[in-house]
C-alpha cells in the first residue's frame, strides 16, 4: 500500500526533472484594471490657492466609510510644468512644437462637450483655445475630441491639425424653446424619478398657458382650456419621460466619451491632463457611471480640468419676462403652486444651473484638477487648467474589501492642517467580484509600461538594435538583459523556479502607442546551470516589424513572479 501511494509522487518528481530548464512564449499584451487597490489623488493648497509639495506619507490620514486605512503606497508627483511664454504664431522653422529631438512628456486632451454646448458659448471659447494652442511647448502633445464622437484628433504636435479639428466642433441641435409642453431635463427628472408634485403642477400650468398661446384665432379660449386640461394628466408625464430619456442619453454619452479618452490616455507615457469645455450636464441616477470615470482617471493618473463654457451667467429672477403671459384664470383647483408657474420654473433653472456646475466641479475636485466658472476671460481659464505644481497619489487596500458593489465614501485629512485645503476623490464603488492576483500583476505592469517612471527593483539592462530591410522599413529589436543571480527562486525538486514577464511597447515621437509585445519566460533551472552556464544572465528578445524611419520611444517592463519585483526603463531610438 505504501509503495502504491508513493508511485505517483516518484512519477511526478521524474516528470519535473524532465521539464526544460528554460522555455518562453509570446502573448498578446492585454491588461485589465486592478479592482482591489484603491488610488486617491490629492492636491493640497494654501490660502492663496498654491499647491503644496513638501508633505510626506505620515502627514495624511485616509478614511473609508469613516474607518482609518493604512496607506500602502505613497507618491509625490511634480510634473515640472513650465509657464508658456510664446503667445504669437511662429513660422514652421521657429515653431517649438516642431523642433527635432523633443520627446513628449506632457499630454493634453481637449474635450468639447458638443452634446450640451450652445453656439453662443462656443465662439468665445474657440477663439481662446486657438490662442492657447500657441503656448504649447516642444514636449507637449495635444489631442482634441468631442463628446458626440464627431471630431476625433489623436495626439499631435501639429497646431494646424488642432485648429482644423477645433473649427469642426459644432453644437448639437438644441431643443425647441417653443415646444409645448416645454419641460427641461431637470424638471423631467423631478417629475419622473422623484414624483415631485410642484414640478408636475408647474409643467401642467406651463402647458395650459402655451396651449392657449398656440391656439388658432377661431378657437374659443375656454373650449381650448378644457381640452388642454383633460389632456394634461396623461400628456405631461409622457412628455417628461421623453425629455428624461433624451437627457439621460446625452449625459451618458458625455460620461462615456470621458471614459474613452481616459482609456486612450492610459497608452501614453507621461503627465496626462484633460481639459473638458462644457456648460455642465446633469447626471441623475448615474452615480456608478460617474464614479467609474473618476476611478479610471485616478488609476491612470489623469487629471481632469473643467471650464464652464457658459462664462459669466445669472438666472433671471421670476423667469423669462417674455414667457410671463397668462391666459388661464389661476383658480385654486387648477394651480396649487401659485399664480405664476414661471417663478417655479426660474427656481428650477437656478437649481439646474448649480447642478450642472457641480458635475464639472466634482470631476475636477476628485481627480486633482481645476474648475473655472463664472468668468468670461477664457484665455485666463485655459492658462489655469494646466497640471498642478504638486500632487500626491495615495493607495490602500480596503480593510472591508467585500466585493459587493457598494459605495464607499472617502475622506482625506491632514494631521496638522493649518488652514490648508484638500482636493481628493469623494468615494468609489467596490468591485462585484474578488480581484485576481494575476490580473493585479498585469495591471501593475500596464501602469508601469505607460508611465515614464524608472524602476530598478530587478537587475535589467535595456538595449535596442534595428535592421533596415528597405529604405522605408526596419525591424526594431528590444533586448532585455536580466542578471539571474539577483533574482529570488522557488526551490523544488532540485530546480530553481521563477517566471519572468517582459512587456515592450513602441511609441512614436508624439507618444502615440504603435505596437506592443509580451514575452513570458519560465525558468526551471538546475543548480549547475544557474551557477555556471547562465552566470552572465539571460537575454529576452522582442521585435517590432515594419518600423518606418523616424524618432521612437521604447518602453520596457520586466516583472518576476517569485519576488514580485519590477524593472521599468525607457529608451529613445532614431531610425534614419
Amino acid at each position: 500500500m505504501a509503495c502504491a501511494q508513493g508511485a505517483p509522487s516518484q512519477s511526478a518528481s521524474a516528470s519535473q526533472q524532465n521539464l526544460p530548464e528554460l522555455s518562453q512564449h509570446d502573448e498578446t499584451a492585454t491588461f485589465k484594471v486592478n479592482v482591489k487597490l484603491v488610488m486617491v489623488r490629492v492636491v493640497v493648497r494654501d490660502s492663496q490657492g498654491h499647491a503644496i509639495g513638501n508633505l510626506q506619507k505620515e502627514d495624511f490620514q485616509l478614511f473609508d466609510k469613516g474607518k482609518p486605512q493604512i496607506i500602502s503606497q505613497f507618491e509625490q508627483v511634480q510634473p515640472g510644468y513650465l509657464e508658456p511664454k510664446q503667445q504669437t504664431p511662429a513660422t514652421p522653422d521657429e515653431d517649438p512644437m516642431h523642433r527635432l529631438g523633443a520627446m513628449p512628456d506632457r499630454y493634453y486632451a481637449y474635450i468639447f462637450d458638443d452634446e450640451h454646448l450652445a453656439l453662443a458659448n462656443l465662439q468665445s471659447v474657440r477663439e481662446a483655445a486657438q490662442r492657447h494652442f500657441l503656448t504649447l511647448q516642444p514636449n507637449d502633445r495635444a489631442a482634441l475630441f468631442t463628446t458626440s464622437g464627431k471630431v476625433v484628433l489623436d495626439f499631435t504636435d501639429d497646431r494646424a491639425k488642432l485648429n482644423d479639428a477645433l473649427a469642426r466642433v459644432v453644437p448639437a441641435i438644441p431643443s425647441d424653446p417653443n415646444a409645448c409642453p416645454n419641460i427641461t431635463y431637470y424638471e423631467a427628472d423631478l417629475i419622473v424619478n422623484h414624483n415631485d408634485k410642484e414640478a408636475l403642477e408647474a409643467a401642467t400650468q406651463g402647458y395650459l398657458e402655451c396651449s392657449m398661446l398656440n391656439a388658432p384665432q377661431t378657437t374659443h379660449v375656454m373650449a381650448q382650456s378644457g381640452t388642454a386640461t383633460r389632456l394634461a394628466p396623461a400628456l405631461i408625464p409622457s412628455a417628461a419621460q421623453g425629455v428624461l430619456s433624451k437627457g439621460d442619453m446625452e449625459s451618458r454619452q458625455s460620461l462615456s466619451a470621458l471614459k474613452d479618452v481616459i482609456r486612450r490616455f492610459a497608452s501614453v507615457p507621461g503627465q496626462r491632463s484633460i481639459v473638458l469645455v462644457s456648460p455642465g450636464f446633469l447626471t441623475p441616477q448615474m452615480e456608478p457611471e460617474f464614479a467609474e470615470v473618476v476611478d479610471r482617471a485616478v488609476r491612470s493618473q489623469v487629471i481632469v480640468n473643467t471650464i464652464d463654457a457658459r462664462g459669466l451667467y445669472a438666472s433671471l429672477p421670476g423667469g423669462d419676462i417674455q414667457s410671463r403671459v397668462s391666459l388661464i384664470d389661476p383658480s385654486p383647483s387648477q394651480n396649487q403652486v401659485g399664480s405664476d408657474p414661471n417663478v417655479l420654473k426660474s427656481q428650477f433653472q437656478d437649481f439646474a444651473d448649480h447642478a450642472q456646475a457641480d458635475t464639472l466641479s466634482s470631476l475636477a475636485d476628485q481627480t486633482g484638477g481645476t474648475f473655472v466658472q463664472n468668468s468670461n476671460d477664457f484665455d485666463a481659464a485655459f492658462r489655469r487648467v494646466g497640471l498642478p505644481e504638486f500632487s500626491y497619489l495615495l493607495a490602500f487596500y480596503p480593510q472591508d474589501g467585500k466585493p459587493d458593489g457598494s459605495f464607499h465614501s472617502l475622506k482625506v485629512t491632514l494631521k496638522n492642517q493649518h488652514g490648508l485645503t484638500i482636493q481628493a476623490r469623494r468615494g468609489y464603488f467596490a468591485a462585484k467580484k474578488a480581484a485576481d492576483a494575476a490580473e493585479q500583476a498585469k495591471a501593475e505592469m500596464m501602469d508601469a509600461l505607460f508611465s515614464q517612471d524608472e524602476l530598478h527593483e530587478l537587475p535589467v539592462e535595456l538595449h535596442t538594435q534595428f535592421f533596415k530591410a528597405t529604405e522605408d522599413q526596419a525591424r526594431l529589436t528590444v533586448l532585455a538583459h536580466v542578471d539571474l543571480k539577483h533574482l529570488q527562486f522557488h526551490k523544488a525538486n532540485g530546480r530553481n523556479d521563477n517566471v519572468l514577464t517582459c512587456d515592450s511597447a513602441l511609441f512614436n515621437q508624439n507618444g502615440n502607442y504603435l505596437q506592443g509585445t509580451q514575452k513570458v519566460v519560465t525558468l526551471h533551472l538546475k543548480d549547475d546551470t544557474l551557477e555556471n552556464k547562465l552566470s552572465s544572465g539571460v537575454v529576452l528578445k522582442s521585435s517590432f516589424e515594419n518600423v518606418k524611419p523616424g524618432s521612437y520611444m521604447v518602453r520596457l517592463v520586466v516583472r518576476d513572479q517569485e519576488g514580485q519585483m519590477m524593472s521599468a526603463q525607457t529608451g529613445v531610438v532614431e531610425i534614419p
